[in-house]
């Protein structure tokens, strides 16, 4: 695991402007609310050269929270290389103010050699060697599956949607996707991947405290490198980053939940999709909703177009029983609202190029190992997991940014099964809501 920060450096266009540290920036803001002088007044007191002392003579005469304070910092951007996909399903999950990238199945081809040793991420010597061999199993279906598809969207080109006319670079391209994109499901989720992020200060320390607090080794070994790289550029505000009470006993809740679910539905079989969507349209009787949900969407030219507020106040919850975490770590990313997951094993899902009794025993051995895994109440039971386990997996927002997201994860560009658990939860909001029907384009997504 290797954890780096990155600092933003002012382009030459901008050398005209003071170069303020982020803490230095939060500071001044802070100290600019509780003036009317203007920004150059407070800037004139300040040594930007040598800022500490300015930094803590005006957190001092302000004292503000330090976690209104670290919202000011601007983004801080770490980048995280060679973690594990669960860590890093984990961390998309926890920071839910951040933007990020995370390497990709679909474009990368992953190698068994992205496997950390067991030791490192809590897996007990006894079942070592029983794990590494499932690992090592699940990579060799993986790439044999990945040359197989490889070869049958070759002799069969109508299977990869290539466009008229395309070129041949395109059409190694878009082979390429449809293989990884089936072969995928037998990557382990400790394979190491790297991703980054920017965020604030603020939501650092919230997600550090976060990862500080899980059981797992990784997660706290994660949480010490990070903070050692943004205390570098922000060391007042990174002070309350450390593991807390409620943090730890809702970490330790939710392992226990994710345990008993785990032993509850533990299946290799493939798992069919069921939906659940709530919508909420409620207003306060002071306050009622005036425009109409198609005036709130027919002036969009794409998604990205604003929304009115009969759809910006409209709450919509929704769950899949059965994600693949395959599918989870692109819709994890979405940042608005709540997401979560017990992430668990409840069915597997295979894609219909793939035989299924194939590898049964490689299935059959890896359930047995997460099923004891878990009977020992071990978190790293995450670590046995395959992408193409099936977890159920709720997310609630307001229905303008679901509307964007079910836009966005359907169509030719999309995954196809995300695409599908994406349109199937599409269906029955519109059933809910109809009048929505004429305005939400469904099936529109870029290639990716």
């Amino acid at each position: 695991m290797r954890i780096t920060g990155l600092a933003i450096v002012p382009p030459p266009t901008a050398s005209d402007l003071p170069q303020v540290t982020p803490e230095l920036l939060a500071s001044v803001l802070a100290r600019y609310s509780r003036s009317n002088d203007g920004i150059h007044s407070i800037l004139d007191k300040v040594d930007i050269a040598n800022p500490d002392a300015s930094i803590d003579r005006i957190l001092k005469f302000v004292d503000y929270g330090h976690a209104s304070i670290g919202g000011l910092t601007g983004g801080l951007a770490i980048a995280l290389d060679d973690v594990s996909m669960w860590l890093a399903l984990k961390v998309f999950e926890i920071a839910q103010m951040a933007d990020g990238q995370e390497s990709s199945t679909r474009y990368i081809t992953m190698d068994a050699a992205n496997i950390p040793e067991p030791s490192e991420i809590g897996v007990p010597d006894d079942l070592a060697d029983r794990w590494r061999d499932v690992m090592a199993r699940s990579f060799a279906a993986y790439h044999a599956e990945y040359e197989r598809l490889d070869a049958l969207g070759k002799a069969e080109p109508e299977r990869i949607r290539l466009p008229d006319g395309a070129k041949p670079s395109l059409e190694k391209r878009l082979r390429k996707n449809f293989a990884l994109d089936r072969a995928r499901y037998f990557i382990p989720m400790a394979t190491r991947t790297n991703l980054a992020l920017v965020q604030t200060s603020r939501m650092w320390a919230t997600t550090v405290k976060h990862l500080d607090s899980l059981a797992h080794p990784e997660a706290k070994a994660a949480a010490k490198l990070i903070r050692d790289e943004l205390v570098k550029q922000s060391p007042r505000l990174m002070r309350h980053s450390f593991a807390e009470v409620s943090f730890e006993a809702q970490a330790q809740q939710e392992l226990a939940t994710s345990l008993n679910f785990g032993l509850e539905r533990l299946s290799t079989d493939h798992l069919n999709d069921e939906v659940w969507v709530k919508v909420d349209r409620s207003t306060p009787p002071w306050l009622g909703e005036c425009q109409s949900v198609a005036d709130a969407l027919k002036h969009r030219q794409n998604r990205y177009g604003y929304q009115g507020s009969a759809t910006r106040r409209m709450l919509v919850s929704f769950a899949w029983n059965n994600m693949a975490l395959a599918e989870l770590r692109d819709l994890n990313r979405h940042r608005t609202g709540h997401r979560w997951t017990p992430c668990i094993q409840a069915g597997f899902y295979l894609p219909s190029e793939i035989d299924r009794d194939t590898h049964g025993e490689l299935l059959a051995d890896q359930a047995a190992l997460t099923k004891e895994l878990m009977e020992r109440g071990c978190p790293s039971y995450v670590y046995s997991l395959l992408l193409g386990a099936q977890t159920p997996f709720e997310h609630s927002t307001h229905a303008d940014k679901f509307i964007y997201e079910v836009e966005l994860r359907t169509g030719m560009g999309a995954h196809f099964r995300y695409a599908e658990h994406a349109s199937a939860v599409l269906r029955e909001f519109l059933n809910q809501v109809p009048e929505a029907r004429e305005w939400v384009v469904e099936g529109t997504a870029e290639p990716e």
